[in-house]
């Protein structure tokens, strides 16, 4: 299988959350009292993927903290962004860990679980020839604020619709890439493009390969989808035994306050 790193995005201010993100990254936000980035470390370790980049702006000395546990050594690095330069910027920032190498793209701050391996599998072994992309989508119960995807019958992206009302369907993009050195290399030659689903997905409508997760995906961008994620069975099991980080964490009133804040005021 050729060799696969992992670009995790984990830098966003996660202004839904608010007042939950006002001294807590998303990132970082509890599922069982792990932290959401733990579980991304994880899966991704039990796949294969040992050489991860995780790039960091707002409360990023939180985020650093948790990076810098003994478990993370040698194979989880971070890059700072003073400003925030939109995903197709943070690619070419690293474009030196990028290059020559199939990169998995994940947004870190949406929750999932499912078999990665598989999804590594159809990627390098299965995808449709012609493809340069696989996108990992799922079955939304909100589609009118999500991107929906319209597939062809090899199950390559025809058509996007992105956050529209009445969509066409319930087939959405879960923000999980698999990007081969054509995509970099486009991004790359195109300094002013930052956007990745607005200007970079649409130059290569036709050669997005897709694979469904049917376990769990969810955006827990508000009070309530972070609620339901508390109650999500997940075998992916975060690493190794509770380090002296994560004992801190479990003292951290970000647990009650997930309790406690009322939903009316988003």
């Amino acid at each position: 299988m050729k060799e696969t790193k992992a670009l995790l995005l984990a830098a966003g201010l996660g202004t839904r959350l608010k007042p939950l993100t006002e001294n807590w990254p998303k990132c970082l936000m509890p599922i069982r009292c792990r932290p959401l980035l733990e579980y991304w470390l994880s899966i991704l370790q039990k796949s294969g993927v040992n050489n991860v980049l995780v790039n960091t702006h707002y409360l990023s000395r939180h985020v650093e903290g948790f990076l810098n546990q003994l478990q993370f050594l040698d194979w989880v690095d971070s890059s700072y962004e003073p400003t925030l330069l939109g995903t197709a910027g943070t690619i070419r920032k690293n474009i030196g860990f990028c290059e020559d190498v199939t990169v998995l793209l994940a947004h870190a701050d949406n929750w999932t679980c499912c078999d990665f391996s598989a999804f590594l599998s159809y990627h390098h072994n299965q995808r449709p020839d012609g493809t340069v992309m696989t996108m990992m989508t799922f079955f939304s119960s909100d589609p009118s604020s999500c991107g929906i995807v319209e597939l062809n019958n090899k199950g390559i992206v025809e058509k996007f619709h992105e956050k529209v009302e009445d969509p066409p369907g319930k087939l959405a993009n879960a923000a999980v890439y698999l990007l081969e050195p054509e995509v970099i290399d486009w991004i790359a030659s195109h300094p002013k493009v930052s956007d990745f689903s607005t200007e970079v997905l649409p130059h290569f409508v036709g050669k997005i390969a897709t694979w469904r997760n049917e376990n769990i995906h969810r955006d827990i961008g508000t009070i309530e989808m972070l609620r339901e994620a508390q109650m999500d069975e997940c075998n992916n099991i975060p690493l190794g035994k509770a380090s002296e980080w994560q004992q801190v964490f479990l003292k951290n009133p970000i647990h009650q306050l997930i309790k406690n804040t009322r939903t009316s005021i988003f």
